[in-house]
């Protein structure tokens, strides 16, 4: 035969059937097992195996996919996963992708029903956020990409749309972030041609928030020099330690000053959902625009970002395009007015929407903000426990779902000590910690992330880093070695 589909449309149906209910298995039971486990060398070898040049078996290579690569992933569907944040994903959430991806659809434009799905999943992310029905959005792969087309956006609204065809040259632009912002922050700076060192970093407080005294001191600055201030910044959940920006004071600061306001919320936004939390995140519905992640607190599989602009005009003003082979028809499938890739730069997309709008649908907004307030107080729990142990110190307040803290001895090595004690906890199977540097300390990263996770998780990894540590202080080992 010529095309790709089988010849035996029902074995490789069975092959689904099995593939699915394997799935569902490894789901159902992924809290019995380890979180993370080290790939042997005898996998790692394997992926040098060369270009298939002939036909295979699918029946074979679902083998090799589940002797070499189930057992060897992320382990971000673990309930002790709390390395980084990732979100734990769902089973409907996996159905979706299947669906997606039996569909096929390319989502940059056109006129059908993938595209109606992913306005409607923009429509209620607004609502989340705050925005009016003027705004505009567009699904990405995270909140890197979303926080890339923010900066675009933000600088063809100061300069108009001729930026995209001269380029900014003349006064330089700069923008402001905290000093706790994402890396990513200062990448777009870059990828947009603006250049990193144009972003101003604003120290921040004991809480890691933007000071706002800061920041008008470094706006009024810039002007006095001759630069061209266009864009502030504000994190709505940082990366070290969850803190929250200000944001009603920064959109006070960037209408002042008349700057762009793009709001980081890459996990935090999902707080919204949560009547408690909300008050938290006062000011992001006064934003320009948004990014955040579905996959991380929305529990959706991995990726679905997203970006909001307030009013659409401006993010059309920045992506629109004239093309030939993207002219606008009145009816048949190049019908439409707005598609996609006026909203972004992927003329290729596949359909993320889908698994968006199935988890929505099916766990409820509701429920989703409920997970969220769990975590937060499940973060507040472990707070207090590592609070009351003498052999831990916390190194930073707990805004949201976000706990640092360290094991500490009468010793000078503490840093390589809690490298050790997290190493030791990812290659036991039992957690996944992750690192960071507070204040000049390296910390035992926990974020709470996972629906599955629940009180007892937290007071295992506690249990653990305890354990770990003295016994490694009990006998003189400061290094990273197993």
């Amino acid at each position: 035969m010529d095309d790709l589909d089988p010849e035996d449309w029902s074995s490789l149906r069975a092959l689904g059937h099995r593939m699915l209910d394997d799935m569902f298995d490894h789901l159902a039971g992924v809290r019995d097992g380890p979180v993370w486990q080290p790939m042997p060398p005898a996998i790692r070898d394997s992926w040098a195996d060369p270009l298939p040049r002939g036909p295979g078996d699918p029946a074979e290579t679902y083998a090799a996919f589940r002797s070499r690569v189930m057992p060897h992933a992320t382990g971000n569907l673990h309930p002790r996963f709390m390395g980084w944040v990732h979100g734990g994903g769902t089973p409907v959430g996996m159905l979706a992708e299947m669906l997606a991806g039996g569909l096929n659809a390319n989502c940059g434009g056109r006129d059908h029903a993938p595209i109606a799905v992913e306005r409607q999943v923009i429509a209620w992310a607004a609502e989340i956020i705050g925005f009016p029905q003027t705004a505009s959005g567009v699904l990405v792969t995270g909140t890197s990409m979303a926080n890339m087309i923010g900066v675009l956006v933000a600088r063809t609204a100061a300069c108009g749309t001729r930026v995209r065809a001269e380029g900014v040259g003349g006064t330089r632009l700069v923008a402001y972030a905290s000093a706790a912002a994402h890396g990513c922050v200062g990448r777009a700076m870059d990828m947009a041609g603006l250049g990193s060192d144009a972003l101003r970093l604003i120290p921040t407080d004991a809480a890691g928030r933007i000071v706002a005294p800061a920041l008008r001191a470094a706006i009024a600055r810039d002007r006095a020099a001759g630069d061209r201030p266009f864009l502030l910044v504000g994190t709505a959940g940082s990366v070290d330690i969850g803190a929250i920006d200000p944001l009603d004071r920064l959109a006070d600061v960037a209408r002042e000053s008349g700057i762009w306001l793009h709001v980081d919320a890459a996990f935090g936004a999902m707080a919204m959902l949560s009547p408690r939390l909300r008050p938290l995140l006062a000011g992001l519905e006064r934003a320009d625009s948004v990014a955040f992640d579905f996959h991380k607190w929305g529990q959706v599989p991995y990726d679905a970002g997203c970006i909001l602009v307030r009013e659409a005009e401006h993010q059309l003003a920045a992506f629109a395009a004239d093309a030939a082979y993207l002219r606008r028809a009145t009816r048949g499938l190049a019908a439409g007015e707005v598609w996609p890739n006026d909203l972004g730069p992927d003329l290729s997309r596949g359909f993320r929407a889908l698994k968006v709008w199935m988890t929505l649908r099916t766990y409820g907004a509701d429920r989703i903000g409920a997970m969220v307030e769990r975590s937060c107080a499940l973060a507040q729990e472990m707070a207090a426990r590592i609070d009351a142990e003498p052999a831990l110190e916390r190194l930073a307040p707990v805004a949201l779902n976000v706990v640092c803290f360290r094991f500490v001895a009468a010793d000078d090595e503490l840093d390589a000590l809690n490298a050790a004690i997290v190493a030791d906890l990812q290659e036991s199977g039992l957690a996944v910690p992750s690192t960071t540097m507070i204040g000049g300390r390296l910390a035992i990263r926990a974020a709470l992330v996972n629906h599955r996770t629940r009180r007892d998780d937290v007071m295992r990894v506690i249990d653990a880093v305890l354990s770990m540590g003295r016994a490694r202080a009990a006998n003189g080992r400061r290094d990273n070695a197993a």
